[in-house]
């Protein structure tokens, strides 16, 4: 099979029990979790959790944010394969683009894990980036973005159970969303889809519906986002990356405000 053809969702049997009332029967739709596995020029590289939908970005944005390919045309080709016990991704790259070296993994990616495979902290990623000029945000944009994010996530509205990854143009609108188990892939396919479509950062920004992790931040700035806003808290590590690379974080992002932890001078009220 060419093309992986498995469900975002599945809808299995669970008992509600409602506090201060009877149990009954209660049908749940549940988010699908799925091995995928990343191959280039026939070698394996690695496996990640992830939802089985929008894998060819997901390809585009893994290959992109983890060092593998400089842009978008390195990559030939990517054919899903449909396997039994997940999704094959084997990626062809573009004459003259080496592959990479297979990785000694101590232990599978998960959805959660945005660095599994490394076995030494020398190996803990650092983008390479290209400089772009920096861009102002307005809070009136980003309390926009996140209004519409909120229309934007049909999975996470029918199971409660995965990320959102959204592209917002300098005036807030939602451009693009992609949504995932996990919040690395997420964002991986929201890179991938936009890389492919030749769509440079220029002056949007990127929402996140997750917690700021510092691989986040390395992925945005690979990307060229200049600035990152976060629904949840940033990590230590985040912070100091967005301030190695000059992002303007903005973290906790509610209906009535948010907090900049690095590029405050840029957010324009």
């Amino acid at each position: 099979m060419r093309r992986s053809e498995l469900p975002t969702h599945g809808t299995l049997s669970a008992v509600s029990f409602p506090f201060g009332a009877a149990s009954s029967p209660a049908p749940r739709p549940v988010a699908a979790e799925v091995p995928v596995a990343v191959h280039y020029g026939g070698q394996p590289f690695a496996v990640m959790m992830a939802s089985p939908s929008a894998l060819t970005d997901f390809a585009y944005g893994f290959s992109l944010t983890e060092g593998v390919v400089a842009r978008a045309a390195d990559i030939a080709h990517v054919d899903e394969q449909l396997r039994v016990d997940g999704v094959e991704l084997l990626v062809t790259l573009a004459d003259g683009v080496t592959a990479p070296t297979p990785r000694e993994r101590s232990t599978e990616g998960r959805s959660g894990c945005g660095v599994c495979g490394i076995t030494s902290l020398a190996q803990l990623p650092v983008a390479k980036v290209t400089r772009r000029p920096l861009v102002e945000v307005s809070l009136r944009a980003v309390r926009r973005a996140l209004d519409e994010l909120e229309r934007s996530q049909p999975l996470h509205e029918l199971t409660r159970a995965v990320h959102a990854a959204a592209w917002c143009t300098a005036d807030g609108t939602v451009e693009l969303v992609r949504e995932d188990v996990g919040r690395h892939c997420a964002l991986d396919k929201l890179i991938g889809a936009r890389v492919r479509a030749q769509a440079e950062a220029g002056d949007g920004f990127l929402v996140l519906t997750s917690r700021c992790s510092f691989e986040l931040v390395e992925k945005a700035a690979v990307y060229g986002a200049r600035t990152v806003v976060t629904i949840s808290a940033p990590t230590t590590l985040a912070v100091e990356r967005a301030r190695l690379h000059d992002l303007t974080l903005l973290a906790v992002a509610r209906k009535d405000g948010l907090l900049a932890f690095h590029g405050a001078p840029r957010v324009k009220d």
